[in-house]
């Protein structure tokens, strides 16, 4: 399937994505693009339920129940302009007819695009100065994130609302390690450095590289704990900044699920992963079986390294440590769940 860039003009074609502020229609643009199909290829089968709203740009596609047609839609038609077969999971098989183009969005995304752009966008532009440039930029990449589809729109909308713009020149450190955690941060111009002091690295050793759209400050207030590493401007920018309290409720408490030991268990036995994100020597004193450890200050470094096809239990002694590194992994795209009350839970 071969991939081109979209227009905001070609969006507009489309059913809802003509409701769509200019700026949100732009930032849309950019995460979408056409892609093309073979003669007689199939676009999904009936039963399928990956969520993905599809619209027909260019061609023929035809719609069958079993190996009858009961529908077609040519690409620049009215019909053209609503989704395919927008009920999940799937009831009927769509095939090309001759070569067919066509986009593809998450419908998640979209729900929480068209949600957003209804309830939220007037404000935040009028909170942050219009003339704040990437704004859109970081908002859609936090949209775009798979953990902000668990956050319920009117948590999207207050979070975006008592979020605070702090800027920053070259240098200027964002936080301290050993400081209390009082705020979660999000990197909406500029680049940072975090990294972690050692004893045998008082300058601090790299622990990772943040751009705009990056996020962190979490770990601390998600496990009550002092930070654990610096975060320093490496050029001048700025951050958006939300309260330890609105964070808790409007972001960390949808976005986390809890598991007993037995049901973790059971993902274990159907192909998931136990994430220790203990110390080393804590891990190697005693862990459970199978278990990859990876010390929650060394995640954001190591997150190339799993797999977003593996589910992982995150766990460490208490719950504490690992709501933090199940919480920074979702946020990321995988799939993570968090072992209630830690590995030394009574059973």
């Amino acid at each position: 399937m071969a991939a081109d860039e979209i227009s905001t003009e070609l969006l507009r074609g489309f059913s809802p994505l003509d409701g769509l502020k200019r700026d949100n229609l732009a930032a849309l643009a950019r995460k979408v693009q056409i892609r093309e199909l073979s003669p007689d290829q199939l676009l999904f089968k009936e039963g399928d339920t990956e969520k993905c709203t599809i619209y027909v740009v260019s061609g023929v596609l035809e719609l069958l129940e079993g190996s009858k047609i009961v529908a077609k839609i040519e690409g620049g038609t009215d019909k053209a302009r609503n989704p395919v077969a927008p009920v999940y999971p799937r009831r009927l098989t769509a095939k090309a007819r001759g070569r067919v183009k066509y986009i593809s969005i998450d419908s998640d995304l979209l729900d929480v695009m068209l949600t957003w752009d209804q309830t939220g966008t007037y404000e935040v532009s009028e909170l942050q100065g219009k003339s704040d440039q990437g704004t859109e930029d970081w908002m859609t990449t936090l949209l775009q994130a798979k953990a902000f589809h668990k956050i319920p729109p009117a948590n999207i909308q207050a979070i975006f609302m008592r979020m605070q713009q702090i800027n920053y020149q070259a240098g200027d450190v964002i936080l301290k390690q050993g400081a209390e955690g009082d705020y979660f941060y999000v990197l909406i111009r500029g680049s940072a450095l975090v990294t972690r002091e050692t004893p045998l690295s008082k300058e601090g050793i790299k622990l990772a590289e943040l751009n705009v759209g990056d996020t962190f400050g979490e770990e601390a207030l998600i496990s009550d704990a002092k930070r654990n590493a610096t975060v320093t401007m490496d050029s001048d920018g700025a951050v958006m900044r939300l309260g330890k309290d609105d964070f808790n409720k409007l972001l960390n408490e949808p976005m986390l699920e809890w598991l007993s030991m037995a049901e973790a268990e059971e993902i274990i036995s159907s192909g998931g992963q136990w994430l220790d994100v203990r110390l080393p020597s804590e891990f190697e004193n005693q862990h459970l079986e199978g278990a990859i450890n990876i010390p929650l200050y060394f995640i954001r470094l190591k997150i190339s390294t799993l797999d977003k096809g593996t589910k992982y239990i995150v766990c460490c002694d208490t719950g504490r440590r690992s709501s933090a590194g199940a919480y920074i992994l979702n946020e990321r795209g995988f799939v993570a769940y968090v072992l209630k009350g830690g590995i030394n839970a009574e059973s």
